[in-house]
């Protein structure tokens, strides 16, 4: 009863964090959506100018900037006005923040199924459970070759944060266009990969 509780609950968080997800990128929430989009791309275009350690010292020096200088003109704003409102940031400094061993043992569950589920992928494409799986995965990482020639990580990174933020709008605003030109591709896949399975001994999948 308690593992099936668990589980309800680890369910719950994790439909929780994929809402918050989907609202971000399909701007359900434009402002919300801006604020984060704007924050991550200003964060790594930094990143290509400046190493990591000074893009984190920048932000934590901008972040003191900021806290420092608010709490100096509370407290001169209170000794002038002769009132006492105590601590400007009282109330955030009572939020309490730290996780629980149940939240924690969350995470990790949640991180274990993935790194799981990943390793045993990755040893099905790499030990040819699949012939055709594994020509898939070739064909991809022989393409990441050149994808890898033509940009470094950043700059992948900064494509995908736009791609995300960018491609889900534009799928919901022309998804019956997009979806029929999917089809069409769709099926000229699975046309040609059943001529490779029909021509490779041993690629045919085995019946369920």
């Amino acid at each position: 009863m308690q593992d099936s509780a668990d589980s309800t609950k680890m369910d719950c968080l994790w439909s929780s964090w994929k809402c918050q997800a989907v609202d971000l990128l399909y701007w359900r929430d434009i402002k919300q959506s801006g604020i984060v989009f704007g924050s991550v791309l200003l964060l790594l275009f930094s990143l290509t100018q400046f190493s990591v350690v000074s893009v984190i010292a920048y932000l934590a020096l901008a972040a003191l900037s900021a806290t420092i200088s608010f709490r100096i003109y509370k407290s001169v704003l209170q000794a002038v006005q002769k009132t006492d409102e105590g601590h400007p940031f009282k109330a955030y400094l009572e939020i309490e923040i730290s996780l629980s061993q149940d939240q924690i043992q969350k995470y990790t569950e949640c991180i274990q199924q993935y790194v799981n589920s990943t390793v045993r992928e990755l040893r099905r494409l790499f030990l040819v459970q699949d012939l055709v799986d594994s020509l898939k995965f070739a064909v991809l990482m022989w393409l990441l070759t050149y994808v890898g020639a033509l940009f470094n990580g950043l700059t992948l990174l900064i494509m995908a944060v736009v791609s995300m933020f960018s491609l889900p709008a534009v799928y919901d605003k022309y998804q019956t266009q997009i979806d029929q030109y999917l089809g069409l591709v769709r099926t000229h896949m699975n046309t040609v990969v059943a001529k490779i399975q029909a021509k490779i001994p041993g690629a045919k999948r085995r019946t369920e």
